[in-house]
């Protein structure tokens, strides 16, 4: 093997690799002698068919396989002589061959740089810690309990609306025969829902207590039940009260619809939630710190292709944003009509992918270099969680894992990135700060205000330039594209008016 380097600038690296006839005729062979003893030739024995003749016959079909594990095993040997660290997978390409003749092929690739590891003992953050409040845990407990349906039995004479509960029995009979699975009694239905046959509820609408009412439905023709689907029914429904919606009471009643002994108990449940998310918000607080402090003490050549698919994935992802806010705000928009993020904000998000791998590529040193991994036990325990998302379906999803290595990547990428953060937050000097959650979101908020005044300071320097480019040209308007602001490392957003949600409690054996 003859490898020729053939480009040395910067992180890019080039060869050209030359591999004898001699040695590929000579893997042809090999391959030919394993084919001996497995095919049979009429005329000639078992393992006794002659080289010559299995060579003619199968030496074209084998050469596929020869040249393709050559290249594989001989650019790995000549990236090691080299003592090359890929960035990204090589690019090869086959210059020349011929039977009978030398194969040559290419090697392109961008070389992982080398850099120092800063002295991460010399970092200092401030990492804000915040204890849930009596205040902060009322609040939460007032949210839950505003999402609970409750109903109140409404005075007799009351008529039910769209929204209010009934409280029925009901008979379902199909040609004058009740069926199985069409009867009930005492049970609670909330007209509005959708919950019954289509047209049922809203018969109900407007009924008091005490009324007796029949109410003709049809199945819908494809109903789960094959020996209903598309039939006639009537229902006799006695309507024993109308209930009203009121809200929940925060007291221990409450507390017991979620299994929980009493208020006191609910109330510790949700304070463990809410500093769960209120640490998860400092985190996110604290990694951004730590980032913004690397990124300052670091300077050095990332591969251009690493940088051009980070800017990729962001430039996608910013145009679908946009894409999606403009169909909100003009709702049957045109496809035309969309507009897309002008060129020039193009630089600005390119700075970004720089600053992504960069920071990328200092994590993975750091982590190798002090033997950091993930184990395959904290992989499964996160493909666990994944697949508590799709209940019913846990089962495809680690099948799905275990069959896509680039999926599964993506699983250990961010596990060993939270480690190798964790790492370095044991080395700098980390302070901690007591505050309230309203400090807590105070400074979140004034980082998003830095970033919004940084995008504001530099659309005003945009438009500043812009008209003394203008003043010297002829007075052409051209419509403004939007102008979107950068997204790289976010400060974490105020916890939106979301879903609180508390998990019942087991009951103790």
């Amino acid at each position: 093997m003859q490898v020729t380097e053939t480009n040395s600038q910067g992180l890019k690296r080039g060869y050209k690799v030359v591999i004898s006839a001699d040695d590929i005729e000579a893997k042809i062979d090999v391959e030919v002698q394993k084919l001996q003893g497995q095919i049979k030739m009429p005329g000639f024995r078992p393992g006794k068919t002659p080289l010559s003749l299995l060579k003619k016959l199968h030496g074209k079909n084998l050469m596929g396989k020869v040249l393709e594990e050559t290249i594989n095993s001989t650019s790995q040997a000549a990236l090691d002589e080299n003592k090359v660290r890929p960035a990204m997978q090589p690019k090869i390409e086959v210059i020349s061959f011929e039977e009978g003749e030398d194969l040559e092929y290419s090697i392109d690739v961008e070389i992982t740089p080398e850099f120092d590891i800063p002295d991460l003992a010399a970092i200092e953050l401030e990492r804000l810690v915040v204890e849930a409040g009596e205040q902060q845990v009322m609040a939460a407990v007032a949210t839950i309990a505003s999402q609970q349906k409750n109903f109140k039995k409404a005075d007799a004479t009351f008529k039910a609306r769209t929204g209010d509960a009934v409280l029925i029995d009901f008979l379902g009979k199909i040609d004058d025969k009740p069926f199985d699975g069409g009867a009930g009694e005492g049970h609670v239905l909330e007209l509005g829902t959708g919950s019954f046959i289509p047209g049922f509820e809203e018969q109900l609408v407007g009924v008091v207590a005490g009324d007796q009412k029949q109410v003709q439905v049809s199945f819908p023709e494809n109903y789960q039940a094959k020996n209903l689907a598309g039939k006639a029914a009537v229902f006799e429904v006695t309507v024993h009260e109308v209930q009203q919606p009121a809200d929940m009471e925060i007291d221990d009643d409450m507390a017991k619809k979620f299994g929980l002994e009493d208020l006191e108990a609910l109330k510790k449940l949700v304070k463990k939630q809410v500093e769960q998310e209120n640490h998860g918000l400092a985190r996110t607080k604290l990694k951004r710190a730590l980032l913004d402090a690397l990124a300052d003490v670091v300077s050095f050549e990332v591969p251009e292709t690493m940088v051009e698919l980070e800017f990729n994935q962001i430039w996608q992802q910013l145009k679908l944003d946009l894409e999606r806010e403009q169909r909100e705000e003009t709702p049957g928009i045109k496809p035309e009509d969309i507009e897309e993020p002008d060129d020039d904000v193009k630089q600005e998000y390119q700075s970004i992918a720089v600053r992504r791998v960069r920071l990328g590529l200092l994590l993975a040193e750091i982590g190798q270099k002090n033997e950091i991994t993930v184990s395959q036990e904290e992989v499964t325990r996160q493909i666990s969680t994944e697949a508590q998302r799709y209940p019913g379906q846990e089962k495809q999803v680690f099948e799905f894992y275990q069959k896509n290595p680039e999926a599964m990547a993506q699983i250990r990428a961010p596990l060993f990135e939270e480690k190798v953060v964790d790492f370095i937050l044991e080395l700098a000097d980390v302070r901690d700060k007591k505050v309230s959650h309203e400090e807590l979101m105070a400074a979140i908020a004034a980082e998003e205000a830095e970033d919004s005044a940084k995008k504001t300071r530099k659309d005003t320097a945009d438009k500043s330039t812009a008209k003394k480019a203008a003043a010297k040209k002829a007075p052409v308007k051209k419509a403004e594209a939007k102008k979107p602001a950068p997204k790289e490392t976010p400060a974490p957003k105020k916890t939106p008016a979301k879903k609180a949600t508390v998990k019942k409690a087991k009951t103790e054996k």
